[in-house]
């Protein structure tokens, strides 16, 4: 299963105005190069929670339905499915309705439940499947707090040792404690 942003968030969950705030920068010289660590920040957290922060759109990319009758979203939180597509023997689309699929969004990671005998099956071997799904927690002030202070931390940390090599280097402790009860595990 693929699993590829087709709509990212359209802002980050701290401002620069705040970002600067927190990093005690008064000047507007850095203003790019702090919009752009505030984005590697978010990334990062997401990056390692399986989260995604704010609201996005992926696209789950599958070869056949799964016998289960339940696909396990890739990125969490799941909020709602966008589209459903089958693809056949030339490629073409023909789209479901999403209303044929039952969410779970209260488990983590989200599911995504059907009925095997209702599902159109692809014709096309490879990649026949194509579901659109939106997830995240909301806007900047849904994000959970100690998300929100990780990126800080992150941002700090990259501000503080930029051009010193420390992209590299694990996860410092604090900031692995604040994302520990987010992270969504595979099984």
């Amino acid at each position: 299963m693929a699993a590829i942003l087709i709509e990212a968030p359209t802002g980050e969950p701290l401002s620069l105005s705040e970002a600067k705030n927190y990093l005690r920068v008064g000047h507007d010289a850095d203003d790019a190069l702090i919009q752009s660590m505030i984005s590697a920040a978010r990334i990062q957290v997401e990056s390692q929670t399986r989260r995604a922060l704010l609201t996005q759109t992926w696209r789950v990319v599958l070869d056949r339905w799964p016998p289960s009758g339940a696909i396990v979203s890739p990125v969490s939180p799941l909020r709602e499915i966008v589209a459903v597509r089958v693809r056949d023997d030339a490629g073409d689309a023909q789209a479901l309705d999403p209303d044929m699929f039952m969410l779970n969004t209260a488990s983590s990671p989200g599911l995504i439940a059907f009925d095997a005998g209702r599902v159109l099956q692809p014709s096309q071997a490879v990649a026949g499947i194509e579901l659109d799904i939106e997830v995240g927690y909301g806007a900047a002030s849904d994000v959970p707090a100690p998300l929100l202070q990780a990126i800080r931390l992150l941002l700090a940390r990259a501000y503080e040792y930029r051009g010193q090599g420390e992209e590299g280097k694990a996860m410092p402790e604090g900031i692995a404690a604040l994302l520990a009860p987010y992270r969504v595990v595979s099984l």
